[in-house]
């Protein structure tokens, strides 16, 4: 992720603080504190620039004690658990992917689903043995994108969990309005929506739960591994884009191994990693990179 650059570190840009301080819960009532007082807390904003600076560059919380935010480790991960459970980043992202809807157009006829595996050496909740390194503790997220690779919907599981038992729920985490036929041929689009999947998916489940969504299913079952089908006529790759958009979840370094035990913190990283991605890929915010 790219930041501004300031004097003292990186900053995000003050249109991204816009979108996001609307979302900030109030501080609680200092006169509710049990000792009927309470520390002045942290400016919101240079809180978020500590929890962006350690997505980005993958740091323990207790480092920020050595950076120049003023904020200090403990405080960062405090706000951090309170805005995830506050749903702030979930929503953030909803938020952004409206605007994209507006700016560009989330194309539906062309999603890709698929999964990827992380170590996760403090294990925790939603995690389990990894079958690809020897059986130590893992972790994998099952990511929905559209066309252009905006992410949709994103979930958490353990590692031995299989790509096409995580479809249903991840299709049921997608953050925004799925538009019915109607409303996508009011905008110029295709009304189908099409879900692109690889061979991990090629079971009776995948093809039942699409036929009650009412999508079309692009699956590469296994009897067309063996085909080369950059031979047929008129074929064009589309798959690739979610591979791309796990490529780009992974520069946030600290995405590249969980060390969150719990899995509501594991995905408030997703999730703000998610709305990142969005905003940069808005037109009317390119400017600010």
């Amino acid at each position: 992720m790219s930041l501004i650059l300031a004097g003292d570190g990186w900053r995000m840009p003050d249109d991204f603080w816009s979108c996001v301080a609307p979302l900030i819960p109030a501080p609680p009532d200092p006169k509710l504190h049990p000792l009927g007082c309470q520390r002045q807390r942290r400016d919101p904003r240079d809180v978020l620039d500590a929890i962006l600076f350690v997505l980005r560059t993958g740091c323990h919380w207790k480092a920020l004690d050595a950076t120049l935010y003023g904020v200090s480790g403990s405080t960062a991960w405090r706000r951090f658990e309170e805005w995830t459970r506050a749903g702030v980043f979930a929503r953030l992202w909803s938020d952004l992917l409206g605007d994209y809807d507006d700016e560009v157009g989330i194309d539906w006829q062309w999603l890709a689903c698929d999964g990827a595996m992380t170590k996760a050496p403090r294990g925790g909740s939603a995690t389990g043995d990894n079958p690809t390194d020897r059986a130590k503790s893992g972790a994998k997220r099952s990511l929905l994108t559209e066309a252009a690779g905006m992410p949709l919907a994103i979930v958490a599981a353990g590692a031995n969990v299989n790509d096409h038992l995580l479809l249903g729920e991840t299709i049921d985490q997608i953050v925004v309005d799925v538009p019915t036929p109607s409303a996508l041929e009011a905008r110029g689009r295709a009304p189908e929506v099409g879900l692109c999947l690889d061979k991990g998916y090629d079971y009776a489940s995948t093809y039942t739960q699409l036929a009650e969504l009412g999508w079309i299913g692009h699956v590469r079952s296994r009897g067309e591994e063996a085909l080369d089908l950059r031979a047929i006529p008129g074929y064009r790759a589309r798959r690739w884009v979610v591979e791309r958009t796990h490529s780009w979840l992974n520069r946030f370094r600290r995405l590249l191994v969980r060390w969150e035990r719990k899995v509501a913190n594991h995905l408030g990283f997703l999730q703000l990693a998610c709305a990142v991605i969005v905003w940069r890929s808005l037109p009317s915010k390119r400017a600010a990179y």
